[in-house]
């Protein structure tokens, strides 16, 4: 698969590269972000990861997450220094609003990149390279280290590797195709360990987390014959076991796995007034489409939005309609 030749160029001429992701990274943000980072400083060139928050302790385990800044200060800095020889990449960001509260300041950098596989993408920045039907953007971030001839070093693989396998639910979403199965093999061969990833992303829960589970679970809520299954979680909820927004990943798979559930959602209580959605599907239903009638977006089979001024319950009586629609 061949990367637009616009973005070889510009990636090929640029001594100076920021890079970007969206706000609350996933494994496909940060390991697409660091796996870039890893290929272009192996090329030669000045990279300045940047990031509105420290990397979650989920990735901490990959190669380079402590080199991911999160100072203004220091990425102004880096951009003076840089003068006009100078891009900008965003990855795995659907849009400009999800770049988070200093998306002025690096949309300011010409030329500024997109590389993204979300299907609401709109193309937003000066160059554009979204491919809504590819697996992740660790993915695309391969090819184009093929199409450049970078070298794919241990370290590299091993930040691909959890982006694409976060990002297809370890390989099981419908998005997930030969090549991406040819590329996590390719991974493999350059020292990557399934297991020892497993065990990072997985099996390194603290027990605060298993107790914050329990407490979520207990909020489970079916609709419309059991396809539609809704948990939550609060402040208070994060207070009582001692936990953080960080911990509930992956939790919103739990009544995804349920037999009848053609969509999971996941209300959360980012502060008073605020409430994020994350939805995730299978089958025929199209979580995207629900997402941007909310003004967010994301993938088929996941997708999300916030909504402002409401509680829990009223975004999910407000919810609820739409998704019934959906799944019926």
């Amino acid at each position: 698969m061949k990367t637009p030749e616009q973005v070889l160029v510009a990636l090929q001429q640029a001594s100076s590269v920021i890079l970007a992701t969206h706000i609350n990274p996933d494994g496909d943000a940060i390991g697409s972000l660091l796996g870039l980072m890893h290929l272009l400083e192996g090329a030669g060139k000045k990279v300045f990861a940047f990031a509105e928050e420290p990397v979650s302790h989920s990735y901490r385990f990959l190669p380079g997450s402590g080199q991911v800044n999160t100072e203004l200060e220091q990425l102004q800095l880096f951009r003076e220094r840089a003068g006009k020889d100078i891009l900008c990449v965003s990855l795995d960001c659907g849009d400009e609003k999800r770049l988070g509260r200093y998306s002025a300041q690096l949309l300011s950098i010409s030329p500024f990149m997109v590389i993204d596989h979300h299907r609401g993408n709109d193309g937003f920045g000066s160059m554009h390279w979204i491919e809504p039907d590819r697996s992740s953007t660790g993915e695309m971030i391969y090819d184009l280290a093929v199409d450049l001839d970078l070298t794919i070093t241990p370290e590299v693989a091993e930040c691909l590797y959890v982006a694409i396998s976060t990002d297809t639910g370890s390989f099981k979403y419908e998005s997930t195709s030969k090549h991406t199965h040819n590329i996590a093999g390719y991974l493999l061969g350059k020292g990557v360990k399934p297991a020892e990833i497993a065990t990072h992303l997985y099996d390194n829960y603290t027990l605060g987390r298993l107790r914050l589970m329990q407490e979520v679970l207990a909020t489970l809520e079916m609709f419309n014959r059991d396809r539609i299954a809704i948990i939550r979680v609060s402040q208070n909820m994060l207070e009582r076991t001692f936990t953080t927004l960080e911990d509930t990943e992956s939790f919103i798979n739990l009544p995804r796995s349920v037999r009848s559930v053609r969509v999971s959602v996941f209300l959360k209580e980012i502060n008073k007034g605020l409430i994020s959605v994350s939805m995730r599907a299978k089958g025929k239903c199209d979580v995207s489409v629900v997402a941007a009638g909310f003004g967010g977006g994301g993938h088929k089979n996941a997708s999300g939005f916030r909504v402002r001024g409401k509680s829990i319950d009223q975004v999910r009586d407000m919810l609820v309609p739409i998704l019934e629609q959906a799944t019926s």
